[in-house]
């Protein structure tokens, strides 16, 4: 995962000065240094009152154990209140932490507060709140003062998978043929999981798991890069409109309803350029580590749109963080190749592409870089514009010597936005404060100005074929046409779901492609409406749930953005806002209500054909990670970061609810969840790694290993678990798969790991690290998975990459 790579920027990192480009009201470096280093300082303070919070969590669970052994004793000796029982009661239940908001472990990397400068966002959905119960830190304090006997096997009948490791080494995997359980190891702790009855004779560590039979095809990608993005967006001579979202290139035909997809990078996408023949592409990619923890470097892949094969891949080793600025020269046939990196001189790099030779280098500036462009009529001269500049770059050799912009009379903005280039040659620019400057050609002065062209920042410029300008705004949303000699001709303003206009380029005929900064794309004109052609999220995405009997899927995120989709035509059936961060979906049997879970602790229930609001209810303040419904449809199970499974009666096909009882026993927050096939059983992960069985009935924990042992469970989304063990990879520390979930038919079994991969597994997957199928396409995490009704595509969702991917299961 790129987190884990020291020095490592980023895709969303809120140090980024790109992060400030998409808001109208941009901040001076000053206060955001400033900003940071109270942050900083917050960070530290929280830290340690984790640590406080995390020994009285650890001293509580230990004294709990030791009340559990003495009330048993007493139970025998009928002795009075034990010792440890009087201590415990003096100690909280749980750690009272303010707001819910934990460090969260990314890799290695902690990050503390919301207002951190580092990479996580504070309220990630699936891996929040895991420093105060997090398995490392409190078995390793138990361990040390109960000894390491605690997690051993010690049973003359037992097997194991391997050599016994040394201290430190990962533990192997054991199988007891006496007792018929399995014990898996994740960070040093031990995880008990019973086999059913029917295998215990015939089970073996030593079988060979098989690989699937059935693989995936990427069919479609929802969503577009436009948040921190820009330039990313042109129409092909194919009729196919070329845009990127995490690390996939797409290439839509949008009469045809038809996706193509460039899978050649291994990391997000930043940058995209087309070659003056209109078939070469080149892309630039961010840095990023693999499953092994080897560093990705960052560099550009030039390839080709009509055999989408690779033709050359530049820079590897050479850029530092990530590409963020690309462009082709025009004059001399497209020979020369221009990138930007995000180090902190923002490294300005000229290539003979073909070659992969690189020309000449400069540092170009210690700002944010938002544009690089090779001048129409001599490939010899470069514009880059970003904060605080614009610069004309002269290419002599090897050299490459600059001049600056002057403003002289006019407004210096804080930002240059964006460039195009006029029909004579002028450099035309759009800025922060809203105004669009005309440099005369060849020169550094500005010619001609536009003052306040929009109402906030110009994000866009295009040139059409015909001579005109077209610029799209920030705050105003508006997308403007203007005459050769700049007077305004006529606007359209983009609605506001959609979000501020971040690309505009031209279509057929006199049609405009508006890409927008909350990853929409839209199609239309000036005498016609825009409709939408592309939709997707804008903040992390981990709600997900398909519909139990209709080719259809939800998905919920923290925009507060709901989507049920239809997987023919790839367009939402409806979309809607709420109030609140939504971060988990259920479906009821019947298809006729979802429920939506939110951060804080808000769920609600939703008709699936009016998209009316049903119920609202509230269960405590923290996150709810997992709602799920019975397979009879009269139960609801809503697991919360408090660490508790609330139980709700369900009646009237969805329409009423009625609070039944709430599951307590976890010790740490609730992760995924599952109900037996006759609806009598829940069982339940934890973020400590715990596997705890339910009676639906009373809320009671089943703790019997035979009763335990043999019930059928409707559906695989618990990560922990007999049947899926298989799935952990070695050295795994327990959090680097987000989601699993089992095909209907029982065949195969699919997860969503945190290195942008989504496996297929055999079904069931016991046996220790079983063979996968595996597939790229997200780059961030992926958060989820699920399959259709029908098992003929599997859904998966990324987490900052906010991308959605349908996969045919073939």
């Amino acid at each position: 995962m790129a987190d884990r790579l020291p020095g490592y920027v980023g895709l969303y990192d809120t140090t980024s000065l790109l992060q400030y480009c998409n808001d109208d009201n941009l901040s001076d470096a000053g206060s955001m240094e400033m900003d940071d280093r109270i942050s900083y300082l917050e960070q530290r303070l929280q830290l340690q009152e984790d640590e406080i919070q995390v020994l009285k969590a650890a001293l509580a669970d230990v004294l709990r154990r030791l009340n559990a052994c003495e009330e048993y004793s007493v139970q025998i000796n009928r002795k009075g209140p034990t010792r440890a029982r009087q201590i415990l009661q003096a100690l909280p239940s749980k750690p009272n932490i303010s707001n819910g908001i934990l460090p969260q472990k990314r890799g290695g990397g902690l990050s503390t507060s919301p207002s951190s400068p580092k990479k996580e966002h504070p309220v990630s959905c699936g891996k929040s709140s895991r420093r105060s119960n997090s398995p490392e830190h409190l078995s390793s304090i138990k361990r040390e003062i109960f000894g390491d006997s605690r997690s051993r096997t010690t049973s003359s009948s037992s097997s194991s998978s391997g050599k016994k490791t040394q201290d430190g080494k990962p533990k192997e995997t054991v199988f007891s043929v006496d007792d018929g359980y399995v014990k898996m190891f994740l960070r040093g702790r031990p995880i008990m999981m019973y086999i059913p009855t029917t295998q215990k004779e015939t089970y073996s560590l030593e079988a060979k798991a098989e690989l699937p039979a059935q693989k995936l095809k990427l069919e479609w990608v929802y969503g577009y890069r436009g948040r921190d993005c820009r330039s990313n967006l042109y129409l092909l001579p194919t009729g196919e409109i070329v845009y990127f979202t995490a690390s996939v290139v797409v290439l839509y035909n949008v009469e045809e309803q038809h996706q193509r997809h460039y899978l050649g990078h291994n990391d997000d996408i930043k940058c995209l350029a087309i070659h003056p023949d209109m078939v070469t592409i080149a892309t630039g990619q961010v840095a990023g580590t693999s499953k092994e923890g080897k560093q990705l470097h960052p560099h550009v892949r030039v390839w080709d749109s009509v055999s989408l094969n690779t033709l050359h891949v530049i820079g590897t080793g050479v850029f530092d963080r990530a590409v963020s600025c690309l462009g082709f020269s025009k004059s001399n046939g497209g020979a020369y190749l221009c990138a930007v990196d995000e180090s902190n001189e923002h490294i300005l790099s000229v290539w003979e592409w073909q070659k992969e030779h690189k020309v000449a280098e400069v540092k170009s500036s210690n700002e944010s870089v938002l544009a690089s462009v090779f001048h129409p009529m001599d490939s010899n001269l470069i514009i880059t514009c970003g904060k605080n500049n614009i610069l004309f770059w002269t290419m002599e050799g090897n050299m490459l010597s600059k001049r600056q912009g002057l403003f002289e009379k006019h407004e210096k903005p804080k930002y240059v936005l964006c460039l195009a280039f006029a029909e004579n040659g002028d450099v035309l620019t759009g800025d922060s404060s809203g105004n669009i400057y005309i440099w005369g050609k060849g020169g550094n002065r500005i010619s001609h100005a536009v003052q306040g062209a929009h109402d906030g920042g110009v994000f866009g410029l295009c040139v059409l074929k015909d001579g005109t300008i077209v610029s799209g705004g920030g705050k105003d949303r508006k997308v403007i046409l203007w005459d050769r000699d700049y007077h305004k001709v006529e606007e359209k303003e983009i609605p506001e779901i959609f979000g501020p206009v971040r690309t505009v380029t031209q279509g057929k005929d006199e049609s405009l492609f508006v890409g927008t900064t909350r990853n929409a794309v839209l199609h239309g004109s000036f005498s016609t409406d825009f409709s939408t052609v592309v939709q997707g999220h804008s903040d992390e995405l981990w709600g997900l749930d398909s519909h139990p009997s209709m080719a259809q899927f939800l998905t919920a995120g923290q925009d507060k953005l709901i989507h049920l989709w239809d997987t023919a035509t790839h367009q939402p059936l409806w979309s809607k806002f709420i109030e609140d961060a939504a971060c988990s979906a259920g479906f009821h049997p019947s298809g006729t209500v979802v429920a939506l879970g939110t951060l804080t602790g808000k769920w609600m229930v939703f008709d699936t054909e009016t998209k009316d609001l049903v119920t609202v209810h509230t269960d405590g303040n923290e996150r709810i990670s997992v709602m799920r419904y019975s397979p009879d449809g009269n139960y609801l199970a809503v697991g919360s970061h408090d660490n508790f499974i609330y139980l709700y009666a369900v009646t009237e096909n969805g329409r009423k609810y009625c609070r039944n009882g709430k599951c307590s026993g976890h010790s740490s927050f609730v992760t995924h969840l599952d109900w037996s096939s006759d609806s009598h059983y829940i069982v339940t992960n934890s973020g400590d790694y715990e596997i705890l069985c339910w009676d639906s009935a009373n809320c009671k924990q089943v703790t019997s290993a035979e009763t335990v042992r043999d019930i059928e469970w409707a559906t695989s989304t618990c990560v922990l678990g007999f049947q899926v063990f298989g799935i952990w990879p070695e050295g795994s520390d327990g959090t680097d798969i987000n989601a699993v979930c089992r095909s209907n038919n029982k065949k195969i079994l699919a997860t969503a790991d945190d290195f942008g991969k989504v496996l297929i597994f055999s079904f069931p997957c016991c046996q220790p690290r079983a063979p996968a199928h595996k597939y790229g396409g997200h780059s961030s995490h992926v958060t989820n998975v699920a399959f259709l009704h029908d098992d003929s595509v599997l859904i998966s969702t990324g987490g900052k990459d906010t991308s959605i991917m349908q996969w045919r299961v073939v």
